[in-house]
């Protein structure tokens, strides 16, 4: 039990601001009358490769340099400049701010959002035997699946709803290029 609730402490704790991005992606996908299972699927492949990429660390396996993980910033950064420029040239109103249609967009914005979590997730599973890891990844499995749900509900809540509808061209495209900024810029 002590492992089910370190393990969900973990997620909860580094992937708070996640539960921000995949409301605001499924507010697009519902905007733009598109289905939403490559959000989910998206969601667990980009926590799936991040979970992998810290088990490697913790191996002691550096895949990817230390330098070079702030630059998957440029994935929000870029989505957000993109949408904020469709806002500039005034988009079609239908038209959804940012629109990530596809699971492996999905998966890399995942990802960039939470390379940080690399940093967390590597000496947590330096420290744990395989009955910890399997524990871990079994309770990560779980919370992506509630996160997905409650960032689904959130996205159909009528106050978000009116939001994003008057705002959502300006603010979420705002909201990805800051994301994609402290990435790049590795601010805590």
């Amino acid at each position: 039990m002590q492992a089910i609730i370190a393990a969900a402490g973990i997620f909860i704790g580094t992937n708070v601001d996640d539960l921000i991005v995949l409301t605001v992606l499924f507010l697009s996908a519902r905007a733009a009358a598109r289905p939403t299972r490559h959000i989910w699927a998206g969601q667990y492949l980009g926590i799936g490769v991040l979970v992998g990429v810290s088990l490697l660390a913790a191996l002691g396996l550096t895949l990817v340099p230390d330098r070079w993980v702030p630059l998957l910033g440029l994935v929000p950064l870029g989505l957000g400049l993109w949408g904020l420029i469709g806002a500039i040239r005034g988009g079609e109103d239908d038209e959804p701010p940012v629109n990530a249609a596809g699971a492996l967009p999905v998966a890399g914005i995942t990802i960039a959002n939470g390379a940080d979590n690399i940093a967390v997730y590597t000496p947590v599973f330096r420290t744990m035997d395989t009955f910890g890891v399997v524990v871990l990844v079994a309770v990560f499995a779980v919370l992506v699946a509630v996160w997905c749900a409650a960032a689904s509900w959130l996205g159909s809540h009528r106050r978000v709803i009116d939001v994003v509808s008057r705002w959502g061209h300006w603010l979420v495209p705002l909201v990805f290029i800051a994301i994609g900024v402290v990435i790049l810029t590795g601010a805590r």
